[in-house]
């Protein structure tokens, strides 16, 4: 088996560099362009995210995952942790009323995460190939064709284990939960 992209790029092969540009730029901004709240930023964005992604090249490890999972990875705790960072710059005097108005309830707050523990439950009973689609989805806000390249897998296969995940978890999370007829 050939040396990995990531792994040419941790001993700092110059050529691998540029390849990991090339092959990963699409993705990377595709993620950066949900993220960010403007050209700008998602532009200083993909930028940190590549700087990160190859002082970090010698943790990509083959046997956890693919390449593209792991840069997915990467590019999303990178812009969220910058999304995070801004927002906590944020002081409550720019903050408008009508934004503070509206904390959420105590009962809420509680019946959400009531929600979301069902639902933890319910994803655990799919199969691995659906949760794995579904996850990479929700929790990574992946595309079906980023999805197909990360588990190499073919598209019109990724489609149906998503359609099959979310009509299970329909069945088990059952219509009472808010959102579970959606």
């Amino acid at each position: 088996m050939s040396e990995s992209l990531l792994n040419r790029v941790a001993a700092g092969q110059p050529a691998a560099v540029a390849e990991c540009l090339k092959r990963y730029t699409p993705l990377v901004w595709s993620i950066a362009r949900r993220l960010c709240h403007d050209q700008t930023e998602a532009e200083d964005g993909v930028q940190e995210v590549f700087i990160d992604l190859w002082k970090n090249a010698e943790r990509f490890d083959a046997q956890r995952g693919s390449e593209d999972a792991f840069v997915a990875t990467i590019a999303r705790r990178r812009l969220i942790d910058r999304l995070r960072k801004q927002d906590r710059q944020l002081t409550a005097t720019e903050l408008s009323p009508e934004i503070s108005a509206t904390q959420p309830s105590v009962e809420s707050c509680l019946q959400s995460r009531e929600e979301s523990e069902k639902i933890r439950r319910a994803m655990q009973q799919l199969k691995q190939e659906e949760r794995r689609v579904l996850e990479l989805a929700i929790l990574q806000g992946c595309s079906q064709q980023e999805i197909s390249r990360c588990l190499e897998m073919p598209l019109g296969t990724v489609k149906s284990h998503a359609r099959r995940g979310i009509q299970r978890l329909k069945e088990l999370v059952g219509p009472e939960t808010p959102g579970a007829n959606r």
